[in-house]
């Protein structure tokens, strides 16, 4: 199939193209390169446009005979779309808007979506299901669920197949090496955790060791980035074949600590990793762990790289590579 891949050139599409070339397809990345990355696009045919052209969209869409959808393309910092919630609305929410109308003009009417564990804010019970009431408590994960509600209608009004895939904490590298996590600020624990190992910081803070867990720091759900792209795949075999919208939880169910995963770290490294104890951050929820048995049950997905220190190890490769490519 040709697949226009919005946000190709970030961390989980970036896996994903590769992963699509490996099954056959033919993926088209559009990016604008606000935080993606132009080494990180693997696939021949890419575009730096941004989705809120959508004249361009349409082009592209035409042009390069697409098929599918899957859209990656979206800001994600949860503090920043506190402090700048217009940005997020914008980018994320009016421009998807854009890029649906454009896929229905062109009679494309396949997509699947880049969701979040974030659209469940705080949940109510643990493990989390596909039923969790959605109760988004910052404007990154509110866009998510805007954009879920909205697709709902889109399918009953106009045809448009869509499968929304909620992941939960992306973690690790390609495990040839040809792309992996490179943010700009990171904030997402593991590659943190890595830089004081490679000595790139001081130390790793951890906010807030009382939590009501067994080590008393959060506790969260790590799948390896490979598998979300894998899932991405069954997820559009599953739309084209069966014809069935869904939504569908992507995590590794079960949770690692902040403590565990430093430990981890040590490991992989043989680093010694200073800690610093910093205080709780606002909102952050003691335990989020998913329940994603609908995925592996309907979707036939069978994550290979469960193991938090091959997650680690994975990640650790790709940092001392990147390093040496002076990326």
């Amino acid at each position: 199939m040709n697949i226009l891949v919005t946000g190709g050139a970030g961390y989980i599409g970036s896996h994903f193209v590769k992963a699509a070339i490996g099954a056959g397809h033919r993926p088209v990345v559009l990016d604008n390169l606000s935080t993606g990355h132009r080494w990180a696009v693997l696939a021949e045919d890419f575009y730096d446009a941004d989705l809120a052209d959508g004249a361009k969209l349409k082009d592209i869409l035409s042009k390069e005979r697409i098929e599918a959808v899957v859209h990656f393309a979206a800001n994600a910092y949860v503090g920043e779309s506190i402090e700048n919630p217009t940005k997020y609305f914008n980018n994320n929410y009016v421009n998807t808007l854009k890029l649906l109308d454009a896929m229905l003009e062109c009679g494309v009417r396949t997509l699947i979506f880049s969701s979040t564990c974030a659209v469940y804010g705080i949940p109510g019970s643990i493990p989390i299901t596909e039923d969790e009431p959605k109760k988004p408590i910052n404007p990154y994960g509110l866009t998510k669920h805007f954009i879920e509600e909205t697709l709902k209608w889109y399918e009953s009004a106009y045809g448009l197949n869509c499968i929304a895939l909620r992941y939960f904490n992306a973690a690790g590298a390609d495990p040839g090496l040809d792309t992996g996590e490179m943010h700009d600020p990171e904030t997402h624990l593991i590659p943190l955790v890595l830089e004081a190992a490679a000595g790139r910081r001081e130390f790793i803070e951890i906010f807030g060791a009382d939590y009501d867990t067994p080590d008393g720091t959060c506790v969260r759900d790590y799948i390896h980035v490979s598998d979300l792209a894998v899932a991405h795949l069954l997820a559009l075999d599953y739309l084209m074949t069966a014809g069935k919208s869904g939504t569908f939880n992507l995590g590794g169910n079960r949770g690692h600590s902040v403590r565990e995963v430093i430990d981890v770290a040590r490991s992989v490294t043989s680093s010694d990793i200073p800690v610093r104890q910093g205080q709780r951050r606002p909102g952050d929820p003691p335990v989020l762990v998913s329940d994603s048995t609908h995925a592996r049950q309907t979707l036939g997905w069978e994550p290979g790289y469960e193991d938090i220190s091959v997650i680690v190890g994975h990640a650790w490769q790709w940092m001392k590579k990147a390093g040496e490519m002076g990326l």
